[in-house]
């Protein structure tokens, strides 16, 4: 069987806070999430088991994730020195920017493809992390990573996605997603 691991992370910091966007791995990380299709679940990890997700990641078959190779993978950077992004992974985002002439949000996917909205933004899990609300960004993460895993199944089913545009059409976007175990 093989183990899919769908993931997401939050910061303690914004770009802004670390000195721009060249500065990622500075941002820290407050809370990461995955969802394991081999242990059919989710994993809530805090900074102190920074190490329990990398190794988890890299036990993967398959990473997916909305913008991990270029942002999540950096992040974690700061706590190792494995280069993360020669895992086996789907970024969903950098796929669809391959297919299209601008980059697609998360919440955009979700709403046009299973009619559901993201439940907060980067910047309120932020704020949550300063106030000590760790709980609230464990259940955004969370919530996220389920968008995620159900964004990617459904494109391997139905072999597209969907977005809406500037004029608020319902955009069809085909993809060709790997889903290891299944021919």
């Amino acid at each position: 069987m093989s183990n899919i691991v769908y993931f997401d992370l939050e910061t303690q910091k914004s770009a802004e806070e670390v000195g721009g966007w060249g500065h990622i791995r500075e941002m820290r990380m407050s809370v990461g999430v995955t969802y394991s299709t081999a242990a059919g679940g989710y994993r809530i990890h805090g900074e102190a088991q920074v190490d329990e997700l990398i190794r988890e990641l890299q036990r993967a078959d398959l990473v997916v994730g909305f913008n991990h190779v270029r942002f999540d993978y950096e992040v974690l950077h700061y706590y190792t020195v494995l280069d993360l992004r020669q895992l086996p992974a789907l970024d969903m985002m950098l796929d669809l920017q391959k297919a299209l002439p601008h980059r697609l949000s998360l919440d955009s996917l979700a709403a046009a493809t299973l009619g559901v909205e993201k439940t907060a933004e980067g910047m309120q899990a932020i704020r949550w992390f300063r106030e000590g609300r760790l709980l609230d960004i464990a259940e955004y993460c969370c919530y996220d990573v389920k968008i995620t895993r159900l964004i990617h199944e459904y494109g391997v089913r139905h072999r597209q996605v969907f977005y809406t545009d500037r004029q608020g059409r319902r955009v069809a976007v085909p993809v060709e997603w790997p889903m290891p175990g299944i021919s």
